[in-house]
């Protein structure tokens, strides 16, 4: 894929699984409500610090407060879990961003994308690792 296609890519998948997390999914349909984290952890019966788990990725919802994570937030369930479907729209079509913020937020996204593959790369290699030490070691 060509630097142009990845540009084009990035520019309408802003919520895609290759784009964002999703804590990043969270967050963006949470402020499209118009809610702070408080707010929702109140509408979910939950703690602050957990949306806030959720929202930096450091923990995810259980099956059944993530289904009405997505009612409450008005998203579908597959939207949220992997960025397709029923979802909110992108930051950028909400306002009018000036061109420097939009190279900006650009660039975090490509490199986010490159942190990600460089993760998946040393899980495999870790993997391997692991597969060529012997047990008893």
């Amino acid at each position: 894929m060509t630097d142009i296609d990845t540009d084009a890519q990035t520019e309408t998948d802003w919520y895609a699984e290759d784009q964002a997390t999703f804590g990043d999914r969270v967050v963006g349909a949470r402020e499209a409500m118009g809610w702070s984290q408080k707010q929702l952890a109140k509408r979910l019966g939950v703690k602050l610090k957990t949306v806030g788990g959720w929202e930096d990725d450091l923990s995810e919802p259980r099956a059944n407060k993530l289904q009405m994570l997505a009612g409450i937030l008005n998203v579908s369930l597959m939207w949220l879990l992997t960025g397709e479907g029923e979802g909110v729209n992108d930051p950028q079509e909400n306002q009018a961003l000036p061109a420097d913020v939009k190279n900006l937020l650009t660039e975090m996204r490509h490199l986010r994308s490159r942190m990600k593959e460089n993760v998946d790369q040393l899980g495999r290699l870790e993997k391997r690792l692991r597969n060529t030490i012997p047990d008893h070691l």
